[in-house]
C-alpha cells in the first residue's frame, strides 16, 4: 500500500511580535504530524529574503505557504508573486484600524493572488 505524502507547510510571519497569533496553529500541525517551518520575514524590510523563501519553497518540498502579517500586510502577495504554490494570507490585528487595514491588504489583491 502506498502511503500518501504528508504535507509540508511553510509559515512566514512579518515580525516576531506576530508569533503569538500563529502559535496555536503550530500545535495543531504537530498534533496532526504535519511538518512545518516558521520564518520571520518582512515584505517591506527584507523583500529579498521574502522572494528567496518563496522561490525555494517548492524545491524544499513545501506544499503550501501560510503568511501572517499586520498593518499593510503585503507579505502574502509578495510571496505569491514568486511561487506557484498556494499562499494563504492571515491578517493580524494591529493597533491601526483594529486590523481592518491588514484584512483589506490581503483580500483586495488581484484575482489569483494569493
Amino acid at each position: 500500500m502506498i502511503m500518501p505524502k504528508q504535507p509540508k507547510v511553510m509559515v512566514i510571519i512579518g515580525s516576531d511580535s506576530d508569533f503569538p497569533v500563529i502559535e496555536r496553529s503550530l500545535g495543531l500541525f504537530a498534533e496532526f504530524n504535519i511538518e512545518y517551518s516558521v520564518n520571520v520575514c518582512s515584505a517591506h524590510r527584507t523583500p529579498e529574503k521574502a522572494a528567496e523563501l518563496a522561490k525555494n519553497a517548492e524545491k524544499e518540498g513545501v506544499d503550501v505557504i501560510i503568511a501572517a502579517a499586520g498593518k499593510a500586510a503585503h507579505l502574502p502577495g509578495v510571496l505569491a508573486a514568486y511561487t506557484v504554490l498556494p499562499v494563504i494570507g492571515i491578517p493580524i490585528k494591529s493597533s491601526t484600524m483594529d486590523g481592518l487595514d491588514s484584512l483589506l491588504s490581503i483580500v483586495q489583491m488581484p484575482t489569483g493572488v494569493p
